[in-house]
């Protein structure tokens, strides 16, 4: 699987957040099999006025409604920024098979920042890998909230 390839498109997606004045996510969901983008998306809470509308949980649900199917089974997640306690459970009750995620977050990472949610007993536990083009990912945050500071 071309790792650089899909994390590129899931910072495209976060700078189209950028363009509707969100926090900057975007995350990509990929067919193991194929390697074909099934989708993709970027955080909209601000536009739909939802505070659920995080890009992992924008994808999930619209996977699961397309495939018509309750797991996520052999597809593998691309998120810009490591996902909160909501997306880290999501994740984890699609079975979605691997997350590579870029920017660490030390403020509600819930992977391996702070809460580490898959420690506990009972989860499925996909394979993860962060810190992918985490500079870039980190960037693109920190200068959004550094402009919100601003005005």
């Amino acid at each position: 699987m071309n790792i650089d390839f899909f994390m590129n498109k899931a910072i495209d997606q976060a700078k189209l957040a950028l363009l509707r004045d969100e926090v900057p996510v975007g995350a990509v969901l990929v067919d193991n099999k194929s390697k074909e983008i099934i989708l993709s998306s970027h955080n909209l809470v601000n536009s739909l006025s939802h505070s659920l509308a995080h890009a992992e949980m924008l994808i999930i649900n619209k996977a699961l409604r397309e495939r018509k199917k309750k797991f996520l089974k052999n597809t593998t997640l691309f998120i810009t920024l490591e996902p909160c306690a909501m997306c880290t459970a999501a994740i984890s009750e699609a079975q979605i098979d691997s997350i590579y995620f870029g920017a660490y977050d030390d403020k509600k990472g819930s992977i391996e920042s702070v809460m580490k949610v898959y420690n506990q007993k009972h989860y499925f536990i996909p394979n993860i890998y962060g810190g992918i083009n985490e500079q870039i990912c980190s960037s693109l945050i920190k200068n959004f909230f550094k402009s919100k500071r601003k005005l």
